[in-house]
């Protein structure tokens, strides 16, 4: 059963930074694609991120590029989502996902079917 757990948010002064972690169990994590997905109070969920099975393909949602870096360490499991230059308009709950089927390596914003349960991420001074 494919598990995912997300870490490393918190409380952050605009401008700061954060380090998201999504830790994965239960499947082989070099045959997923992976997104961040964040839903702030009120808000839809929006597509941050995603990175691609073996890394070599991302994308990024509009308002996070050039801020935003996703990356990860298959041999850990592991898919991180560096945040830099944090604004108050990045206040959500962020959640990172994979999803099945024969197209599961690909990097895409939506149809994920796996999911965290979240970690909380305020932007506040």
């Amino acid at each position: 059963q494919l598990q995912l757990v997300e870490s490393g948010g918190g409380l952050v002064q605009p401008g700061g930074s954060l380090r998201l972690s999504c830790t994965t169990s239960g499947f082989t994590l070099d045959d997923y694609a992976i997104g961040w997905f964040r839903q702030a109070p009120g808000k839809e969920r929006e597509g941050v991120s995603c990175v691609s099975s073996r890394g070599g393909r991302t994308k990024y949602a509009d308002s996070v590029k050039g801020r935003f870096t996703i990356s990860r360490d298959n041999a850990k499991n592991t898919v991180y989502l560096q945040m830099n230059s944090l604004t108050p308009e990045d206040t959500a709950d962020y959640y990172c996902a994979a999803y099945s089927g024969l197209l599961s390596a690909l990097c895409r914003l939506s149809g994920y079917d796996h999911w965290g349960q979240g970690t909380q991420v305020t932007v506040s001074s």
